[in-house]
Formats: C-alpha cells, sequence, structure tokens
C-alpha cells in the first residue's frame, strides 16, 4: 500500500468515529482510503481488543499512517456525566452523546461475574406502570456505537483491557477473572424496537478477536415484541428474557401496555419456538412482584400453567421504589411463598437479591439523570 498523503483533508470534513463500527464497514473504509487489507485488521485489534483511544498507541503500524489516522478519525467515547458507585459495588455511568442525550449503564458484580446492564434507547415508549424508565419519554433509538461504546467505558472504567508489554514488564492479558463476564440488555429502552443497531452492537460484542463476550453471555430483554423475537433468536442466538409481569391480560394491558398489541398466548407462543431453547438455554421470564397486585399464591399457580412446555426460568423481582412510583414491594414472606410454589411445579424461581438501589441503579430505576435534573430546577424568570 502506498502511504503517501492524507487519507482525507482534516480540514474538509469533522474526524469520523472508528468506535462502533462493524468489520465489514471498517474493512470499507480503509479500502476507500487505499489502505492495504490487514490494515483494517490491525485496527480492529487494537479497537475493541486493546481498547486503544490513542492512535499512537498503535504501535505496529507506521508513524506517518498513525498520524494520517488521527487527523481523519478518532477514537471517541462518550462524556461521563456522572459516575455512582453503591455500597454493595454496583456502578453506575450516566454517559453523554454528542447531541447532549444520556443514559445510564450499570455494572453489577458478583462473586462468579460480572453483568453489565446496557440501554438500547435514549428514554422509552413502552411507558410500563411499574418502571422508573416508562416515565420518560423516548427521545431517540441509540446507535449500534452508541451501545457498543457503553460496554467500552465499562472496560475503561474496570481496568479490563490487556495491558501492553513493557521495558521491564510482559504483556498482561485479560484473564479468566475479568470483572465483565456478561451483558444483559435490560438497561433504558426496549431492544426489540432499536433491532438494527442493537444487532450491529452485538455482533461487535461477540467478535472473538475484538470484545469476545458469547453469545452465551448475553441476554436480550424485551417486553414482548412478538414479531422481532424469532429474528434475534435466528440471527444473534443470545438468550432471551421476557418481561411479562402478569398472568392474565386485564392485568398486563395496565403493566405493560404493549401488551394491548401482543397479548400474552401471542408472546408465549414466540417464546415456545424461540430458536436455540432448551432446558440448557432456559429462556427467562422477569416477574416483578407488585405488592397485592401480581404476588398471591394463584397468580403463582396460574404462572406454572402458562409456562408449561416452555424450557423456562423465573426471576422474581422485588419491586425497586422510586419518586412517586404507584405500587410497593411484597414482604419477604409473600415473595417466598410464590417462589415456592413455582420451585414445586419444577420451574427455577430464584429471588433477585436487589443490586444498587442506594443508587437508583436496580431494576427498573433507571433514568437519565439530565431529565431529573431538568425536571426539578427551578423554573426561570420571567423576562422583562
Amino acid at each position: 500500500m502506498s502511504q503517501s498523503g492524507p487519507l482525507s483533508d482534516p480540514l474538509s470534513e469533522p474526524r469520523r468515529n472508528l468506535v462502533g463500527i462493524g468489520r465489514a464497514e471498517l474493512a470499507a473504509e480503509m479500502a476507500e482510503s487505499g489502505a492495504e487489507p490487514f490494515r483494517a485488521r490491525q485496527l480492529w485489534h487494537w479497537i475493541y481488543h486493546r481498547g486503544v483511544t490513542d492512535f499512537a498507541a498503535m504501535s505496529n503500524l507506521a508513524k506517518g499512517f498513525r498520524e494520517r489516522l488521527a487527523a481523519t478519525y478518532e477514537l471517541g467515547r462518550p462524556a461521563i456525566s456522572s459516575a455512582l458507585a453503591s455500597a454493595d459495588g454496583t456502578r453506575k455511568w450516566l454517559l453523554r452523546f454528542g447531541d447532549g442525550q444520556e443514559v445510564e449503564t450499570v455494572h453489577i458484580p458478583e462473586s462468579d461475574r460480572g453483568t453489565l446492564c446496557v440501554s438500547s434507547q435514549v428514554g422509552c415508549t413502552l411507558t410500563c406502570s411499574f418502571c422508573h424508565t416508562g416515565t420518560q419519554r423516548l427521545v431517540r433509538n441509540l446507535t449500534s456505537a452508541e451501545i457498543v461504546a457503553q460496554i467500552m467505558v465499562a472496560r475503561d472504567a474496570l481496568g479490563e483491557w490487556p495491558k501492553p508489554a513493557s521495558a521491564t514488564s510482559p504483556a498482561t492479558p485479560v484473564g479468566e477473572d475479568r470483572q465483565l463476564t456478561n451483558i444483559v440488555l435490560m438497561g433504558m429502552g426496549e431492544p426489540l424496537y432499536n433491532y438494527e443497531n442493537v444487532a450491529a452492537a452485538l455482533k461487535i460484542a461477540m467478535d472473538p478477536e475484538g470484545l469476545s463476550i458469547s453469545r452465551r453471555k448475553i441476554t436480550l430483554s424485551t417486553a414482548g415484541v412478538v414479531p422481532a423475537i424469532a429474528r434475534c433468536g435466528a440471527e444473534l442466538g443470545v438468550n432471551l428474557a421476557v418481561s411479562l409481569h402478569a398472568v392474565t391480560d386485564e392485568l398486563r394491558d395496565r403493566l405493560v401496555p404493549l401488551n394491548r398489541k401482543y397479548p400474552i398466548a401471542e408472546l408465549l407462543g414466540a417464546c415456545r419456538t424461540y430458536p436455540g431453547s432448551s432446558n440448557a438455554r432456559r429462556i427467562t421470564f422477569e416477574y416483578v412482584m407488585l405488592k397485592g397486585v401480581n404476588d398471591s399464591p394463584a397468580d403463582a399457580r396460574e404462572l406454572v400453567r402458562l409456562l408449561q412446555g416452555i424450557p423456562a426460568k423465573v426471576n422474581l423481582i422485588p419491586f425497586n421504589p422510586w419518586p412517586g412510583a404507584p405500587y410497593e414491594c411484597p414482604t419477604d414472606a409473600v415473595i417466598a411463598a410464590f417462589s415456592d410454589i413455582m420451585f414445586a411445579a419444577g420451574y427455577s424461581a430464584p429471588v433477585r437479591t436487589p443490586r444498587g438501589r442506594d443508587i437508583l441503579a436496580a431494576c427498573g430505576q433507571l433514568k437519565s439523570e439530565s431529565v431529573r435534573a431538568r425536571r426539578t430546577a427551578p423554573a426561570p424568570a420571567p423576562s422583562a
């Protein structure tokens, strides 16, 4: 390849961010610039395996080529508007993108894994009545780059990138004890209403020569966008989680308004045929426990009946309060009785331990801090 001349005129256009573009697009970008094909593979390694944020760190590229890359492209991350740490070790980042919009991303450490809860939209269109995010209007979908960037910011903060060799020490790979092992698309937004961008981001995340997160370690949660469920299973093969929360259409219509479009029978039909589901790869049904609403023994028995024939497990989620919430959490005894009925029927139904409640990072509590701030700020004084 000839490395003479700039890749493009840096004065004629803004630098393009290479973080978040897929293999084919990166290869096309380099080919258009006149670079040899192996340059795209080198860049992919540095961006997604090494996590570098400066072209100057790409030591196996010629200095002149690195300088031309830096003049044309960038390796940007969203700004961190705030970073909070819970008493239980949960961490939450409020990330701000170039247009000023913000989302929250949460890391939940456990003894055997570290799970990153990733957002797919700014706000949400579903208005589920028990969910804090649902009180924030949908602003826009996140791009694939903005979804991937959440993983990369978390790896930055956790020190999860392989450390390069130095004059005094050999290179340090990321080991099996890494802190970020699992991804759940359970943050702000409905992932299947932003399928194309979510799919593109997950393909980058799963690439074995990049972020290298196994599809078996990735779970996509949906409130029940039935037409996209089969496509998700066929094209991505990730684990599926379904936000169920009720055993009758009458109640679910109120809790999850999307049910009016895709009722329970239709949703469970899509789950029964989800590609790849089996006893080894069960579908997770999320069930937020709401005091006096969906927590009775009769509800538990009906849930057992509904799930017959589906390789399933149930996550029972104690309701996590948020300011102005219209619901309360049942007592531990009520939740335990519900769980016992499920276990007795052969379904795993663990009670999820609330994590990060003190920083509003628990399930159903995410909401852009910028929105909360705008709503609580004093009104401007009238102009004269």
